[in-house]
C-alpha cells in the first residue's frame, strides 16, 4: 500500500513540475523568459499554450562560391591511369552483364512462359507450384532490372580507347 502511495505522490510531483513554467514572452521569431528583457524589447506574453523551444543551428548563410583549389579536391590522377581504371570498370560492368544476360536466359527457360515442369511435391501441393512460379516471375523482373541498372552504368562510363 505505502509503495502505491509514494508512486502517486511521485507522479503529482513531476506533473505539477511540468505545469509550473514562468511566464514566456515572444519577441519577433525569439522567446524568452526574462521579463525585463521582454519590457525592452516590448515582447508579447504568450497564453494558454505551453512552449516548447528547442536549441539548433542558425540557418545556413549563403555562401559565396568556393573556387575549387587542387589541394581541396584531393590528390590528381594522371590521365593515363584515370583511362586505365575507366577501361578496368567498363570490363567489370561487361562481365556483370554477361553473367546476368545468361542468369536471365536460365530464369526464363526455367519459367517457360508462365508454365514451369512441376518439381518435388508440386503436383499434390498446387500451392507450392504457384509459390514458385510467382518467386521466379519476380526473380526475372528483379535481374531485368539488375541489367538495366548495369546497361544505365555503362552508358555512364567513356567507352575505351580501342573502341574509339
Amino acid at each position: 500500500m505505502t509503495r502505491i502511495t509514494w508512486t502517486g505522490v511521485l507522479l503529482l510531483l513531476l506533473c505539477s513540475h511540468a505545469q509550473a513554467q514562468d511566464r514566456i514572452y515572444r519577441c519577433g521569431n525569439a522567446y524568452t523568459n526574462a521579463v525585463t528583457e521582454a519590457q525592452a524589447k516590448n515582447c508579447k506574453l504568450v497564453e494558454g499554450a505551453n512552449v516548447t523551444v528547442v536549441q539548433g543551428t542558425r540557418p545556413a548563410q549563403k555562401a559565396a562560391p568556393a573556387q575549387a583549389s587542387p589541394a581541396s579536391a584531393g590528390p590528381r590522377v594522371n590521365t593515363q591511369e584515370q583511362q586505365s581504371r575507366d577501361s578496368d570498370a567498363r570490363l567489370i560492368l561487361q562481365a556483370e552483364l554477361k553473367k546476368a544476360e545468361a542468369r536471365q536466359a536460365e530464369l526464363l527457360k526455367e519459367y517457360n512462359n508462365g508454365e514451369p515442369d512441376k518439381i518435388g511435391g508440386e503436383a499434390r501441393n498446387h500451392q507450392r507450384y504457384l509459390d514458385r512460379v510467382a518467386e521466379l516471375k519476380a526473380q526475372l523482373a528483379r535481374n531485368e532490372s539488375d541489367m538495366a541498372g548495369i546497361r544505365r552504368e555503362l552508358g555512364r562510363r567513356p567507352a575505351s580507347p580501342a573502341a574509339r
